[in-house]
């Protein structure tokens, strides 16, 4: 009787894969990331209008968006291009804008996406929105679709919008204002999202701090200087906390 119970018996469900994962994380990267994705796809039509203005061929820019997905430091890039800047001042402008991105590993979710290529994907396409998007969310609400399908999403909107820019900029868009300020809008918001989501006024105020000294004394490297120096605060007030309850239990 036994064996015609388990001849009988429903087979288990096999154990959901890569794929199903990844489709399991689309509905919330849409929801959350949707309004983001627009934004961004905003500011690649900027993108693509600089490009066709400054000279290039309609497609440099989509392709630059592709391969290299540089976000801000692309519009740098493009105007050292066209004014034949040399390639060391064009390597060392996009280290210095892209340096932040060495702080974003410190505290970005990348053990929570599955596989080698998925992580290899994540570490190229990281970017200032997922990072606010991702970092500030508890590891039981990220799986690895969430995080490559947000990802992913900021990748194509990015390059779409160039795309779109690019083709549509020599006519229909040129001369049109506020593309630039979008960049600025779009990071106002998320830093208002992560304040919403974990509230540190002291955290604020230092990266408040850090910006406008290094704005004041280091202009000209005014992003490196003020995230060293706010990673560096942060490091200190993290071991000043670690060693808060050593002190109170020794006295």
């Amino acid at each position: 009787m036994l064996l015609d119970q388990a001849a009988t018996a429903t087979p288990a469900r096999p154990a959901s894969g890569p794929r199903s994962g990844l489709r399991s994380g689309l509905a919330p990267a849409v929801a959350e990331a949707g309004p983001v994705w627009i934004g961004v796809g905003a500011l690649g039509v900027g993108l693509g209008v600089l490009s066709v203005g400054t000279g290039f061929p309609w497609w440099f820019s989509p392709l630059v968006s592709l391969t290299l997905f540089a976000g801000s430091a692309e519009f740098l890039l493009i105007g050292m291009w066209a004014v034949g800047a040399p390639l060391l001042a064009v390597g060392t402008t996009t280290f210095m804008v892209n340096a932040r991105h060495l702080f974003y590993g410190l505290s970005f979710p990348l053990g929570r996406v599955r596989g080698r290529w998925g992580k290899a994907y994540s570490v190229f396409s990281l970017t200032d929105e997922a990072f606010a998007m991702l970092s500030t969310k508890a590891p039981a609400e990220l799986s690895t679709g969430r995080i490559l399908w947000t990802q992913a999403g900021t990748h194509l909107s990015w390059a779409g919008g160039s795309l779109l820019g690019s083709v549509l900029g020599a006519s229909l868009l040129q001369g049109l204002e506020g593309l630039d300020f979008v960049l600025t809008a779009l990071f106002l918001v998320l830093a208002l999202d992560a304040f919403r989501a974990a509230p540190d006024r002291l955290g604020l105020m230092v990266a408040v701090a850090a910006a406008a000294g290094a704005m004041l004394l280091f202009p000209g490297a005014m992003l490196l200087v003020a995230m060293v120096g706010f990673g560096a605060a942060m490091a200190v007030r993290h071991h000043a906390r670690r060693l808060r309850p050593v002190a109170v239990a020794g006295a």
